[in-house]
């Protein structure tokens, strides 16, 4: 049952907090490690198999599809351009209902949205009008997001976080219908705009006793999911289950992979599972905003995400100094960063109407 208004809530409960709030305080750490390397786009050379090491503005298609072929879903890249018998190309691919649509480029689960049928995926693309990743619909029950480094030079890698994504959703009591249970939840009500409007054909429908509605199924703490420490998992089997996947990944080094699985017993086996995104540089170990873990605390979240920043840096520098990857220049990537600034208000601002 919840207890406090939502506003009381974001504003109290630091996992709620914007995202800002847990890089500025990191912000002369970053510093002192550009004053080190000598160059403010040190970082960018930790991933060079992704533009700009993935701070954003990489295309979520093209990382992707480093992933080896086995080991993602089929996807297709519509742009404004080539838009015209999309349905052809996605039969082509054996692509069908439901899919998932999200911006190429894109990031905090902005208008990533399941799609149901063609008229729906019309009315999405008509009012998105940037590059969209088009997905297949992957129907596991689970979801991890894995933080994982590899020093270039090094034949092993390290897990270093892992995120249990538990889905919200909510379960019937015979009396009271969705609007009110999730009013009630005390997780929901603070997504109840975005879960009214996913569910508004249905919003007052009464749920039968025991009967669960899952209120959403993007894996995104902006949309309601609950992340959950998942540290205790990491052991020399998924080590070596991420290794497989990520050592054939060409140029990639640091970051964090979303991936959808039917159980754990078959994950580790390689079976049963297929890597939804890919997230290099600006990803986050989200482990950190599970606040019910015994040692969660805002203080150990920065500490978290300064010591992966370190590791960052660390393999930039090989990847710099000993593989001769060149640092982007400084004007390009201050353009690069005005272009993302512009998008993601596009995104933000699309993301808060009726799509």
């Amino acid at each position: 049952m919840r207890k406090n208004s939502a506003k009381w809530t974001r504003l109290t409960e630091w996992e709620h907090w914007p995202t800002y709030i847990y890089y500025v305080p990191l912000l002369p750490f970053f510093f002192m490690r550009f004053l080190k390397e000598g160059h403010p786009n040190h970082y960018l050379t930790a991933n060079p198999g992704i533009r700009y090491s993935g701070n954003g503005t990489e295309s979520k298609f093209n990382t992707l599809s480093l992933v080896p072929k086995k080991y993602r879903p089929i996807s297709l890249l519509a742009t404004p351009e080539n838009r015209k018998n999309l349905e052809k190309k996605l039969e082509e691919l054996g692509l069908s209902f439901p899919l998932i649509a999200k911006p190429d480029r894109g990031f905090r689960g902005y208008l990533v949205k399941k799609i149901d049928s063609a008229q729906a995926l019309s009315n999405y693309l008509n009012q998105v009008q940037t590059d969209v990743l088009i997905q297949e619909f992957i129907s596991y029950s689970k979801e991890l997001g894995i933080f994982y480094h590899r020093y270039p030079g090094q034949d092993r890698g390290q897990v270093t976080s892992v995120t249990i994504k538990e889905f919200l959703k909510v379960v019937g009591d015979g009396s009271k219908t969705i609007a009110e249970l999730i009013h009630d939840d005390s997780r929901a009500y603070l997504y109840s705009d975005l879960f009214t409007r996913i569910h508004k054909q249905q919003i007052d429908r009464v749920l039968d006793p025991g009967e669960e509605l899952v209120l959403s199924v993007i894996g995104n703490h902006s949309k309601g999911t609950r992340f959950v420490n998942g540290n205790h998992l990491i052991n020399q089997e998924l080590n070596a289950f991420m290794d497989r996947i990520c050592k054939p990944m060409k140029g990639f080094y640091y970051g964090r992979l979303d991936i959808k699985y039917e159980n754990h017993d078959q994950l580790l086996k390689g079976e049963a599972f297929k890597v939804i995104e890919v997230n290099g540089i600006i990803s986050e170990p989200t482990h950190i905003y599970d606040a019910t873990h015994e040692k969660a605390s805002f203080l150990n979240a920065l500490k978290t995400i300064n010591s992966h920043w370190k590791i960052m840096s660390q393999i930039a520098h090989i990847n710099h100094h000993k593989n001769r990857v060149a640092y982007p220049g400084v004007m390009e990537y201050i353009q690069n960063m005005r272009w993302l600034r512009s998008h993601s208000q596009m995104l933000k601002t699309l993301n808060s109407t009726e799509i």
